[in-house]
């Protein structure tokens, strides 16, 4: 019954002109609220919302009901429990995977995952699966159509894979695939600014300033910056890098406690704007 209701409320409040135009935030957080809540969502999943915060998250990027949203990287869903039944009824949703010609078996058994899980429940009918993959980014979605494109710790990846050009290129694309006005959102593990001229690289943390930096080489505006995922107790030092942390716990039980009482890691959340003229 709860179920239900649920569906009820939800599909309700979709339709409501309010909610299609995205004029009223009250309306706006209560729809995300929503979907959010949504019985599809996994327990596992649903666990981390007091790390990932995905309603204040998608509220401060401007993603309504209504929005044609890219997701890059996608992973094993964790957004798309939330962003799939937001967007059924009246928005888009890309779901930019792993490319399906792709000779990486990381690559082939992830989108083979994520392609089961779509199929498993019609609350996925709706979600287009795209490609995306560093040196490959630009089949995301058609040029200019998207409201928002969001991505949540990748960079690190990316930067990895080809440093400044690898992701200015990928910026690009985004750029590309945004409308006129357009928001970029980014979620990455934040580097200590004092941090900047140690190895970083490979410890999945990543400088805001580069961030910054490239994005708007790319031609985007630097609209704002949230707090919302941040964590002042990670400390961004720690023997296993940001993977010591939870959800991965890579040092498995030594000294477990500590890390889950840091919790999940210092987040930076950036808000880019493609402008309306150039």
């Amino acid at each position: 019954m709860k179920t239900i209701k649920l569906a009820v409320a939800l599909s309700a409040l979709l339709l409501s002109p309010l909610a299609v135009a995205g004029s009223n935030d009250k309306q706006q957080a209560e729809a995300l609220q929503l979907a959010v809540d949504h019985q599809s969502r996994s327990p596992a999943n649903v666990a981390r919302d007091k790390y990932r915060n995905p309603v204040a998250t998608l509220q401060f990027f401007d993603v309504t009901p209504a929005s044609t949203v890219v997701e890059i990287a996608p992973g094993a869903g964790w957004y798309t429990e939330i962003l799939a039944p937001l967007l059924a009824a009246h928005g888009t949703y890309y779901a930019a995977h792993f490319p399906a010609d792709s000779t990486s078996d990381y690559y082939k058994r992830n989108r083979a995952a994520f392609v089961e899980k779509l199929a498993a429940n019609p609350v996925y009918n709706r979600v287009q699966l795209t490609e995306f993959a560093p040196g490959n980014s630009s089949g995301i979605a058609p040029a200019g159509s998207a409201d928002v494109v969001l991505t949540f710790r990748n960079l690190h990846n990316w930067y990895g894979n080809g440093g400044d050009a690898g992701m200015l290129a990928i910026f690009k694309d985004f750029y590309t695939a945004l409308k006129p006005g357009g928001v970029l959102g980014v979620v990455e593990h934040r580097l200590p600014a004092d941090k900047i001229s140690g190895d970083w690289q490979k410890s999945g943390y990543f400088p805001q300033a580069l961030a910054v930096k490239l994005a708007e080489q790319a031609g985007f505006v630097f609209e704002a910056e949230s707090d919302v995922n941040a964590n002042p107790k990670d400390s961004a030092d720690h023997p296993g890098g940001v993977w010591t942390l939870p959800p991965v716990l890579r040092l498995k039980e030594q000294d477990k406690d500590k890390y889950l009482a840091i919790g999940e890691s210092d987040r930076m959340t950036l808000k880019f704007r493609k402008p309306v003229t150039k």
